[in-house]
């Protein structure tokens, strides 16, 4: 598993996984600061948050396991 086949600017599920990346940190940071009139609004976005987080790390990991040249490897230098 290497982590250069992880940064792949022309894939289009990079981006995907840098969208859902910035959007857990907009949503913790909102959790973190702001204070919610209903307690139903921060367990939804936690709701929210942890599946963003699953469904992140499945694009991640998806790249790392497939087989083939890495673009950015040492090795292959």
């Amino acid at each position: 598993m290497r982590f250069a086949r992880l940064f792949q600017f022309r894939n289009p599920l990079f981006w995907i996984f840098v969208l859902l990346n910035a959007l857990s940190t907009f949503i913790s940071h909102l959790l973190r600061t702001r204070e919610f009139p209903l307690p139903v609004v921060p367990a939804l976005a936690r709701v929210v948050a942890l599946g963003n987080m699953i469904y992140g790390i499945r694009i991640a990991m998806r790249p790392l396991r497939e087989s083939g040249p890495a673009i950015l490897s040492a090795e292959s230098k």
